[in-house]
């Protein structure tokens, strides 16, 4: 063993030695929600007016599945799936526009600032105060201006190297700006929980649009500014950063200002004046959507529980795309099940990252994965920060979350499942575009990989709890 892989050896050794104490003090809860099909009256469709009428849900119904190409029923058995699971009721009428990588999706979101008329919702995890920030700052600013109502969360950890003018500077113009569980406790809005932040990314303007996935405002995206540390600007066509985010109007945009409100409550932000918050919604579009958000408050993951049934249910493909891969045992399983059973299932994964202790957690579940027949692939050139997920080509996942226990235990998230094989072909080209800038990773290849590797993804593994 080289002296280097020995220092190394010994660091991790030592490290893993002080965690392990440290675990020793409390037990690690178990995720075991009920996936088992919910008995009684299923959760109806909603259109633009409320409620489909049985005769209006089964003729949208029948028209998403026209738009399929399996010969199986495929859509119908995922539908009773989504319709058997408790929350937000599934909503129809809606336009679902999937939206690639930074630059592209800021523009979105500033033209829709811009045309804001009664209020602006956002919120966020990072909010840096670099050239892309200044530019939300500066469209939310000179909405205030004009008289629109803007409200603002932000994780206190996600920015935490934010500077505080950077924030007063809107409040001082009238925007609500409110920190989700402050890092210092004497300014905590209730109970202080230090592990628990918000990771959702969240804008919703009018009540009548709203963005939402992994996008953070940070010029990481756009290469416009080299930020903290020294990151080289690239070409727009080329980004650092590898994101998904969608641009969803229609009747469910009701749902998801729901959640931000739901937030700001649960935070004990200031009363809000009276605006137009939901307004009548029309439909313009034949997506079916659901709004999931999840809590460390509720007794699971919802999105959690959605992923593993659509997967328990995967008749033919699962593909996943995804920043940090950490899975606990009951997704492994379920993973590994549905390889084991003739589906393809394949994950594109990043290649590099910005937490080689979550890189490496991740990594150490290669070989299991791929003794069961997972196909794994590891995005080349970018840092990879998608969290997006097609099954069977019509039920598809965009939103916050990683598929790691921190995700799924400790944030605030936040989903769209978009039913319809339409909107599945556009995920597919999506992920097909991906997976040509992908390294395939063999069994063969992956056995052979140094003995510092392996050292670190017994490292990571250990802290896969708290990543």
């Amino acid at each position: 063993m080289s002296a280097p892989v020995k220092t190394l050896a010994r660091w991790l050794l030592s490290a893993g030695l002080g965690l392990a104490l440290l675990s020793a003090c409390s037990s690690l809860p178990v995720l075991v929600p009920d996936l088992a099909p919910q008995r009684g009256t299923p959760v109806p469709i909603a259109g633009a007016r409320g409620p489909l009428s049985p005769a209006q849900s089964k003729a949208v119904l029948a028209r998403l599945k026209r738009g399929g190409s399996e010969p199986t029923d495929i859509f119908s058995r995922h539908l009773a799936l989504e319709e058997s699971l408790t929350g937000s009721p599934l909503t129809a009428g809606n336009n679902v526009t999937l939206l690639q990588n930074g630059p592209n999706t800021y523009r979105a979101m500033i033209d829709a600032i811009m045309g804001a008329r009664d209020h602006v919702n956002m919120e966020t995890y990072i909010l840096e105060d670099d050239e892309v920030g200044r530019r939300f700052v500066e469209a939310l600013l000179a909405k205030r201006r004009e008289g629109v109502q803007i409200d603002l969360i932000h994780d206190s950890v996600g920015t935490l190297h934010t500077p505080k003018a950077f924030f007063q500077r809107l409040k001082d113009a009238g925007i609500e700006v409110l920190e989700f569980n402050p890092v210092n406790p004497l300014r905590a809005h209730g109970d202080w929980e230090l592990n628990q932040r918000d990771h959702r990314k969240l804008l919703v303007v009018d009540g009548k649009v709203a963005f939402l996935g992994g996008i953070n405002i940070s010029s990481v995206y756009s290469g416009g500014s080299f930020g903290r540390g020294s990151r080289a600007p690239s070409h727009e066509d080329d980004p650092r950063w590898r994101d998904t985010d969608i641009e969803v109007r229609g009747p469910v945009v009701a749902d998801f200002q729901k959640l931000f409100m739901q937030t700001w409550a649960a935070q004990h932000g200031p009363p809000l004046p009276q605006r137009q918050w939901y307004p009548a919604l029309h439909s313009v579009g034949n997506e079916v959507v659901r709004a999931i958000g999840s809590s460390p408050d509720d007794p699971y993951s919802q999105i959690y529980v959605t992923l593993l049934s659509a997967i328990g249910a995967a008749e033919s493909s699962v593909h996943l795309t995804n920043a940090y891969f950490v899975p606990d045992p009951q997704l492994l399983t379920a993973l590994k099940d549905a390889a084991r059973r003739g589906v393809d299932v394949t994950l594109i994964l990043p290649s590099k990252s910005d937490s080689w202790l979550v890189f490496s957690a991740g990594r150490s579940y290669y070989t299991d994965l791929l003794e069961a027949g997972v196909k794994i692939y590891e995005r080349r050139g970018v840092i990879l920060h998608s969290k997006t997920a097609l099954i069977d080509g019509v039920w598809s996942t965009i939103g916050s979350t990683n598929l790691d226990w921190r995700s799924f235990l400790h944030n605030q998230e936040i989903n769209a499942v978009v039913l319809g094989a339409e909107f599945g072909t556009q995920v597919q080209a999506m992920f097909d575009r991906d997976l040509k800038q992908s390294t395939a990773i063999t069994l063969e290849q992956w056995k052979r990989r140094t003995v510092d590797l392996r050292l670190k993804e017994w490292f990571g593994r250990l802290w896969e709890y708290w990543l």
